[in-house]
């Protein structure tokens, strides 16, 4: 079988889902399937450097929702599982990296009986389900299940992430892309009002807390431990975001340790004051609390809670509504069910609506919105926590930069963005994704990453010239949460990456983004237009994004190859950029000629 003629789909629906997956079956690929440098090559190209085959089981039998059976091979690698059917007049494969398997199950036993009873279910992270049938003669399940469960959780059986064995060569090098130093400079940051401190460059202060963090200059080292004791997880409140011109920022803490005593804290009350007043135009310091306030309430009876205005008399809070990690994980479950394999068209939008995600992606979206208002128009500043302050207050502080700050809406800003309030504040990527382990049951796993992609998705629908950065972006970061194939979003923290050499063994994702731009840029996009964002938040401009959550589905694949319609629209902006240049070229070299050396026709 030739390279040429094999179709590399387990259904209709894999063609157009693969091209923008560095993990997922890989055909075509919005990050250039042809280009022999991309790691999302096509399924027959030669493996990534580092990546050797583990396994071979003949005869077995994919179940394809969409297309029945489909007899073939499985390869088990210390990357993926691939599968190539035998079927000469219609062939089909795919591959599955193995970090993208939730869950491995053995479906029947030794005295199953009926055609395709025996075999292994793998439920995947992101929506899909596969099966295999296998014969029950030849233990071929057993050697599948084995190596499936010793490669697809790597740290159940002591061996590092494919990460660590992948050696590709990249010209950008993304673990430069964000230094805080630098980025602070480029905010332009008031070193009158706030100071870069240094009191965590060994994690020792707050292990979960980048080495480096801006906070209030005339707050004192003792000072700053104090409130770090009575903050959660030692989760000061720090600098995420200045405007430059009125001074008003955005910070992020955890929870105040408040209980059901109501303590107070004299450093703390001070430290909070102090952000406000490094804000001159600011008389009330906003807080943002991300929870809803019947969750706020029960963490006091847990030792945590939030500030009362009776204790910050120069504050006021609001509540977010914001819901937890368990019920967020709950509706993705729901919105999985609706959209593969199967779509109840007559009763969709009731099933839709019964899942609630629109609504909380709304919620998240609304919190950031009222951050975003208070400061632009209020010319207040503003402190947002949850309760650790590393999952919901990540969302808030993020959306709302990149509605405040048009340079977080570049594809570089946008990499800087995800580093700075995401990996280097400690969202547990490890722990809300489930790397490497086969706890699939596991009360920490939560979507929270996938719904800040999700509303930055919602905000580029609303304003489709305000982003230089694609759709295809957004889905390749997600996947490559999942796949492990680079360094950026595995471990929990920066202290973890710190322990395990990740920036020194392994690649940023940024790596392999930097050095295929061209394949995440939106054509439409205007560097000059609008200086922020401030969106109209209702269920009415909230849409369930079918480009992620539908694209294994054959019956929603669009029959139109958008990227490929982006990259022509790209090439057209280009030359007419081109043309005009030429044209201003030309009219200032008129205007500079002497008036009698010109000749008029």
């Amino acid at each position: 079988m030739s390279d040429k003629n094999l179709r590399l789909t387990s259904d209709p629906a894999s063609a157009a889902a693969e091209r923008i997956s560095t993990m997922s079956i890989s055909t075509v690929s919005t990050t250039s399937s042809h280009n022999k440098d991309s790691p999302l090559r096509p399924l027959k190209e030669a493996r990534h450097p580092g990546e050797r085959e583990q396994k071979t089981v003949p005869e077995v039998t994919f179940i394809c929702p969409f297309m029945g059976q489909i007899r073939g091979s499985v390869t088990i690698t210390n990357f993926r599982l691939e599968f190539v059917g035998i079927d000469k007049d219609s062939p089909h494969g795919f591959s599955v990296p193995l970090g993208m398997i939730s869950s491995i199950e053995k479906v029947g036993g030794q005295s199953s009986k009926g055609e395709n009873s025996y075999g292994i279910q793998i439920y995947c992270k992101y929506v899909r389900t596969l099966f295999f049938a296998c014969k029950q003669e030849n233990h071929s399940r057993r050697e599948l299940f084995d190596k499936l469960q010793e490669f697809a959780f790597p740290l159940n059986h002591n061996n590092k992430f494919f990460a660590f064995d992948y050696k590709k060569e990249f010209r950008a090098n993304g673990w430069t892309i964000y230094d805080p130093k630098q980025e602070f400079n480029r905010m332009k940051l008031n070193h009158d009002s706030w100071k870069i401190c240094t009191i965590n460059e060994k994690y020792e202060f707050s292990d979960t807390y980048p080495a480096i963090f801006a906070v209030p200059r005339l707050a004192p080292e003792e000072d700053i431990r104090t409130v770090a004791a009575f903050r959660s997880r030692s989760r000061i409140p720090v600098l995420s975001w200045i405007n430059s011109e009125s001074q008003a920022t955005i910070c992020r803490c955890s929870q105040p340790l408040v209980g059901m005593t109501k303590k107070r804290c004299r450093e703390d009350e001070t430290f909070l004051k102090l952000i406000m007043e490094a804000n001159a135009q600011c008389h009330k310091l906003f807080i943002i609390d991300a929870r809803p306030n019947v969750n706020a309430m029960a963490n006091r009876a847990r030792g945590g809670g939030y500030e009362s205005e009776d204790a910050y008399q120069f504050a006021e809070i609001q509540f977010s509504d914001i819901q937890n990690i368990h019920v967020m994980r709950e509706s993705l479950r729901k919105l999985q069910e609706i959209v593969y394999p199967t779509i109840d068209d007559k009763h969709w939008l009731v099933n839709l609506d019964n899942t609630g995600w629109l609504q909380h992606i709304k919620s998240v979206l609304a919190a950031a919105r009222k951050v975003a208002d208070k400061i632009e128009n209020g010319k207040n500043s503003v402190l947002v926590h949850c309760s650790d302050g590393w999952d919901r207050t990540a969302q808030v502080t993020s959306l709302s930069m990149l509605m405040l700050d048009k340079y977080y809406r570049t594809l570089t800003g946008f990499e800087v963005l995800i580093e700075k309030e995401w990996v280097s504040f400690g969202h547990m990527f490890a722990k809300r994704i489930g790397h490497g382990e086969d706890k699939h049951s596991d009360s920490d796993r939560s979507p929270v990453f996938l719904q800040f992609l999700d509303a930055v998705w919602q905000m580029m629908e609303m304003f489709p010239t305000s982003f230089e950065f694609n759709e295809d972006l957004l889905i390749l970061i997600m996947d490559s949460v999942y796949n492990c194939l680079f360094g950026t979003f595995l471990y929990n923290c920066e202290l973890e990456r710190h322990k395990e050499r990740v920036k020194e063994e392994t690649h940023s994702l940024w790596s392999f983004v930097e050095d295929n731009r061209e394949d995440y840029l939106n054509p439409l996009y205007n560097a000059d237009g609008t200086r922020v964002l401030l969106p109209k938040i209702s269920m009415r401009s909230i849409k369930l994004w079918k480009g992620y959550y539908m694209r294994w589905n054959m019956r929603m694949i669009t029959q139109d190859p958008r990227h490929e319609r982006l990259k022509q629209l790209l090439a057209v902006k280009r030359q007419l950029e081109k043309e005009l240049q030429d044209l201003q070229l030309r009219a200032s070299q008129r205007q500079s000629q002497p008036q009698e050396s010109r000749v008029y026709v």
